[in-house]
């Protein structure tokens, strides 16, 4: 049976205030989005100079505010918190927001906001292998009594979470390697992100992992497909393509890459399709970024015309 269709949406957090980023959070919990999503990242990309919120801060400040979103992050690295810390955080927000959390991790990539604060940046095996070690870690102290674990990376001797979230939080892994990481989601995951950048390679990301989950004997049905993308939506096509134009050179070609040929744009109507385009391929779950100063409306847009189409 195929899945139900899920929207999340990003939260103002670079170059934002917080009154804006609460009032983004309330709105979109009553539009009846899915989820709020933050980047971790510890320097607003892709300059150092640009003042961001820490993820995990705001998302326990907005998981106080909400009633249904669920709350996560794309994506949480290695090394910027230990794991055994981490997941206590993840913890106390789960239980702050009565069972809520929704965390992504993936390898990091930004150097900068790691060498500058002193933080280990090893190559992207290392970074990969680490990330492997650090879901492993969080796993068992979220449903074991006591953890522990020698790897290359973390260490830990009768760790103890308490208290444990209100389930086991669902675990979004994001990147786009199609061997190593893929391997680790495929081990780790309920959801797998394909970054924006790779947006026009879907297809090709999804049947990696259909490799991957079979070379490690894990149903490739249990894992959802996330395409994370920027929207441009706006009551017509001129419009839209109007602020297509602008988005482009804004996101240039981290998240912009391939947008006019396989964003997600237009009116309505066009989003929609291209939304089913993204269907077909085996995508149910789309974290999306509203391209606006002001993402609430676009959301309102996307709420009132989008969501009902496909059953939301």
């Amino acid at each position: 049976m195929a899945r139900a269709v899920r929207f999340g949406v990003t939260l103002p957090q670079i170059k934002r205030t917080w009154p804006e980023a609460r009032e983004a959070a309330v709105e979109f919990d009553r539009l009846g989005y899915d989820s709020v999503w933050v980047c971790d990242h510890l320097y607003g990309v892709p300059f150092p100079t640009l003042p961001i919120f820490e993820a995990w801060t705001e998302l326990a400040a907005v998981g106080a505010l909400t009633q249904r979103v669920g709350l996560g992050t794309l994506v949480t690295p290695p090394f910027f918190r230990h794991p055994a810390v981490l997941a206590q955080q993840i913890a106390t927000l789960d239980q702050i927001s009565g069972g809520r959390a929704a965390p992504g991790f993936g390898a990091g990539w930004f150097e900068p906001e790691f060498t500058n604060l002193g933080l280990p940046f090893p190559d992207l095996p290392e970074r990969l292998e680490a990330l492997d070690e650090s879901l492993t870690i969080m796993k068992s102290l979220w449903t074991d009594e006591t953890t522990s674990f020698d790897g290359r990376h973390f260490t830990l001797k009768d760790a103890r979470c308490e208290p444990k979230p209100v389930r086991p939080p669902p675990i979004l892994v994001g990147g786009g390697g199609e061997r190593v990481l893929m391997g680790i989601a495929a081990r780790h995951a309920d959801v797998w992100n394909n970054m924006a950048v790779f947006q026009a390679q879907l297809e090709r990301k999804v049947e990696a992992l259909r490799r991957r989950c079979d070379e490690v004997d894990r149903d490739f049905d249990q894992i959802e497909i996330s395409q994370q993308c920027v929207v441009v939506i706006a009551e017509d096509e001129a419009t839209a393509r109007s602020q297509l134009e602008k988005a482009k050179k804004i996101y240039g070609g981290h998240m912009g890459a391939g947008l006019e040929e396989h964003g997600i744009w237009g009116a309505p109507e066009q989003v929609i399709e291209r939304i089913e385009r993204h269907r077909a391929l085996g995508c149910s779950f789309f974290p999306m970024e509203f391209f606006g100063r002001d993402t609430r409306e676009p959301a309102r847009i996307f709420a009132e015309a989008v969501l009902p189409a496909f059953g939301e």
